[in-house]
């Protein structure tokens, strides 16, 4: 059964043209006409790439801080032990501990957005590795989420450093910000997560790399930007 659509989703989806994949400009300032939630919704980005994440050689995975942030405060869980859990709990970490976190997870328990770890540490979160792995959850060094420089990793977090990943059919989904974000910010954060992007690519990867791109809010249609100019963006 086709789910039917309210009015203020008819009207933001008569503005957009099918078949059109628009320049950022003009894709960010439609996507922010499109949100047709009550309340501040989020902006978030979807690319499709030619890779095969099946191929350890092809995964693209990374992180990147968007200069104006995601507008949500991220609950980070840290992993760490001795002058360590100091640093984090004085840097803002939500949840700081060893043993007795590996625990809590293992129970079921998954209430944070984001895990670090201090490399001294990876022994023991390595058996969560079933568990956070799939959710995209599991400290990793490429995404710079373990580090022995655990305040500045939790900083950068909660200033607006996100992860990004490909998931097991090659799309990238990730927020970039807030529908109350000025065009200017949006435009800002979405160079800065295309750049790190297209910057991942991996050597192996052939033909077209960024196959489509839509930029969504989280109530509304979503907006087809034109891939080769995205990928251009910070150019």
């Amino acid at each position: 059964m086709t789910q039917a659509r309210g009015r203020k989703y008819k009207e933001a989806a008569n503005a957009i043209q099918r078949g059109t994949q628009y320049p950022p400009d003009e894709a960010v300032r439609l996507v922010k006409a499109s949100s047709t939630s009550k309340f501040d919704g989020s902006i978030e980005a979807h690319l499709r790439l030619g890779v095969d994440p099946r191929h350890a050689d092809q995964m693209v995975r990374g992180s990147v801080t968007l200069p104006h942030g995601t507008g949500k405060k991220r609950r980070v869980l840290v992993f760490a032990t001795g002058e360590k859990i100091r640093e984090a709990e004085e840097a803002g970490a939500e949840f700081v501990g060893g043993e007795d976190l590996v625990k809590r997870i293992q129970e079921g328990w998954l209430d944070f957005d984001i895990a670090l770890a201090t490399p001294d540490m990876m022994g023991l979160v390595g058996r969560l590795g079933k568990i956070l792995g799939p959710r995209g959850l599991m400290p990793n060094p490429r995404a710079g989420t373990v580090t022995f420089d655990i305040a500045k990793a939790v900083k950068d977090i909660q200033g607006g450093r996100i992860e990004y990943r490909v998931d097991k059919t090659g799309i990238i989904h990730t927020n970039i910000g807030k529908a109350s974000y000025t065009e200017a910010q949006l435009k800002e954060n979405f160079a800065a997560l295309m750049d790190a992007v297209v910057r991942s690519k991996p050597s192996s990867a052939k033909g077209q790399y960024l196959r489509s791109v839509y930029l969504a809010p989280t109530m509304g249609p979503s907006v087809p930007v034109d891939p080769a100019l995205a990928g251009r963006m910070s150019a």
